[in-house]
């Protein structure tokens, strides 16, 4: 199992215009279901005079954790084409709004879904794609005197160190790749006195 995924690096954005109608994407960062709230109410807020303000969501590792909101359009015309653009540029954690302000001459649902497909592709175009690693986190407690050995460890492994905590008994929370995730816990175990949490 690769243990990589694709997200955007910072917000981007991009205008759309059909039949006087004018479409504002905004697609963002975001790892939680939280921060993907914060960044639609934050939009919402800022756009409170457009007609729609409609979005989708993709996030998790998995991309099992998605939603989308058609906000008044028609179903399906507008949150699922935006949910398909993350879909097709392979990207989870990642929010995109698109705000619509009507033109006053009707798209029908054709033309919404074309409209609100291209307007996301466009932001995604624009942003910058990156990959990441998935990361679990290690925590472990040991006696002072097996220090040399976990952190002869953890420097060989190249790992991020979290947390730590030195006395007379220390602990520790690592960053780990997901793939090396069991080879790791079973080099701690190895190790006199390492106790996983």
């Amino acid at each position: 199992m690769a243990d990589t995924y694709l997200t955007l690096a910072r917000p981007s954005e991009a205008i759309f215009r059909e039949k006087m109608s004018k479409f504002l994407a905004f697609a963002h960062p975001a790892s939680t279901v939280e921060e993907a709230k914060a960044v639609i109410a934050q939009y919402q807020k800022k756009y409170f005079d457009a007609r729609h303000v409609c979005w989708a969501y993709m996030l998790g590792f998995e991309r099992t954790d998605f939603q989308s909101n058609d906000n008044g359009e028609p179903s399906g015309t507008a949150g699922k084409p935006i949910l398909g653009q993350i879909n097709s540029f392979g990207l989870t954690d990642t929010v995109i709004v698109v705000v619509r302000y009507f033109g006053g001459i009707k798209l029908g649902t054709s033309g919404l879904i074309a409209a609100y497909r291209e307007t996301a592709r466009l932001a995604l175009e624009e942003a910058e794609i990156v990959e990441r690693k998935v990361m679990k986190h290690i925590s472990f407690t040991f006696p002072y005197l097996s220090m040399n050995d976990v952190m002869r460890l953890v420097k060989q492994s190249n790992l991020e160190i979290l947390s730590q905590q030195f006395d007379n008994a220390c602990a520790m929370t690592l960053a780990v790749r997901a793939d090396d995730y069991d080879t790791l816990t079973s080099r701690l175990r190895d190790i006199d006195g390492v106790s996983l949490l």
